[in-house]
């Protein structure tokens, strides 16, 4: 029986109240409403400007819709459905889907069908984050990053460091990060790792310099030999 039951198709979900993506005309079209997209819209809507909303899980459509909002169904990843969501009318489309790699084809699609488009992502990870700005969007960003800069901020303050210098440790911390990011793009996700801090006590080496001022001599005849070689010494050529 339980062999049978994993062969047998998956029961088809019910679209009963739901409508599927057709003619629609935002400003901006944005694709996938789960949490992350939830909170996107909030400032777009606060500023009046119409949002097409698009998603393919019925339930999270459904549950959208006890909170106010109208989704559309539509899968992002076929040509056909983001002509019918309105891609080629928007100024911005807006991908925000869990998976990376749907992401990456939505990504795809959009740059090579609706290239006036500006094109925002949502990335998972920082692998995903270089591979959408290698795919040329408009902006990305992981949706941890900035979320867990803040977490860790309020930690500092908790733990007694002043507001702001916790505020200029958070702004080291971006930069570095920033800085590693523009580095693994060309050479990988090793590159850079000198730029991120771990908890592992080891001695980094110093760079090399030249002495500001000549060696002390700890006895005669040290100083003796030192007296000779500078004495033989070939003058430094600049060029």
């Amino acid at each position: 029986m339980i062999v049978l039951n994993r062969l047998m198709p998956p029961p088809k979900v019910s679209m009963e109240g739901v409508e599927a993506a057709n003619g629609l005309e935002g400003r901006v079209l944005l694709i996938g409403f789960g949490r992350f997209a939830q909170v996107v819209s909030q400032p777009l809507l606060a500023k009046g400007i119409e949002i097409s909303l698009i998603e393919n899980d019925v339930e999270m459509i459904r549950a959208a819709g006890n909170f106010g909002f109208k989704v559309y169904y539509g899968d992002g990843t076929r040509l056909d459905v983001l002509h019918a969501s309105g891609a080629g009318r928007a100024e911005a489309i807006l991908v925000c889907v869990d998976k990376p790699e749907v992401a990456d084809r939505i990504v795809e699609l959009v740059k090579a069908e609706f290239p006036l488009a500006k094109v925002f992502a949502r990335a998972f990870d920082r692998g995903h984050s270089m591979r959408l700005v290698q795919a040329g969007v408009d902006y990305q960003i992981r949706e941890t990053f900035e979320s867990a800069l803040k977490f860790g901020k309020q930690v500092l303050i908790d733990l007694g460091t002043d507001e702001i210098e916790a505020a200029d440790v958070i702004r080291d911390v971006r930069e570095r990060d920033k800085e590693r990011f523009q580095l693994q793009l060309s050479g990988g996700l090793a590159a850079g790792r000198y730029l991120m801090r771990n908890n592992q006590v080891t001695p980094t080496p110093e760079p090399f310099s030249r002495p500001r001022q000549s060696g002390e001599a700890l006895n005669p005849e040290a100083a003796d030999v030192l007296a000779r070689r500078e004495s033989t010494a070939t003058p430094e050529t600049t060029g």
